[in-house]
């Protein structure tokens, strides 16, 4: 099926689709992906089995949980339980010349923001265990967003954009900001309105991908000032 969205033409998975539970019909795609996707939030809060004796080690392990979790894990629904191609869940380069753009932009006005934000106490006591070899660190953050992004931008947003249209761009910014509790309380208030521009970039790009070079240059620039005021 074809439609229109973003000033592009997209393909998304054939609708309708639907299982019939206690008398209900519901979307497949997306009720799998509301409940698979809070089932492996759930699981990533309470179980990391990958530690470390350091701070570096312990956030490169929980890197590697996040990108087996929430992109490796949502990659194999979409491919086995769906039969859908990943690009139809932005796994795709999608519109580059708007999502560059659109990083350019949305980079520009946040990280000023960001810059004032992250010299707060609450900041720098959060943030002050990332300390090591920044090569590590932007790997970890690399590993960790890649697979974060696409839970949110990629899985859950695109899975529900055929059931509930736009509106999808706001209900995927939900779980992300829940998700955010026990970081500085600015940081998570800050996250239902930055998840909804997140999504609104990777719907008009039809890509998760944009959202994901924003998300690391806020999230590195956070760190660099916390830990460097920190200090």
């Amino acid at each position: 099926m074809l439609r229109q969205g973003g000033g592009m033409t997209f393909r998304i998975a054939p609708r309708p689709r639907t299982i019939h539970l206690a008398g209900m019909a519901l979307d497949l795609r997306a009720t799998v992906a509301l409940v698979a996707s809070t089932l492996l939030l759930t699981v990533g809060r309470y179980r990391q089995p990958f530690t470390g004796d350091t701070p570096i080690e312990v956030l490169s392990g929980t890197a590697l949980e996040n990108l087996l979790l929430y992109l490796v894990a949502p990659l194999a629904l979409i491919l086995f339980a769906f039969g859908d191609s990943p690009r139809e869940y932005g796994f795709t380069l999608g519109n580059w010349r708007l999502g560059l753009k659109l990083t350019l932009a949305v980079s520009a006005l946040a990280l000023p923001i960001v810059g004032l934000a992250a010299r707060t106490p609450d900041f720098q006591a959060y943030y002050e265990g990332y300390q090591g070899s920044w090569y590590r660190l932007a790997a970890a953050f690399i590993v960790e967003l890649s697979g974060w992004e696409f839970l949110f931008r990629g899985f859950l947003l695109f899975a529900l954009l055929p059931w509930m249209g736009p509106t999808a761009v706001v209900a995927q910014a939900v779980p992300f900001a829940l998700a955010h509790f026990g970081k500085p309380e600015l940081e998570t208030l800050s996250t239902v309105f930055g998840g909804a521009v997140f999504g609104w970039v990777a719907w008009r790009t039809r890509s998760y991908v944009y959202p994901l070079l924003i998300h690391l240059a806020v999230y590195s620039l956070t760190v660099f000032l916390a830990v460097g005021g920190a200090g």
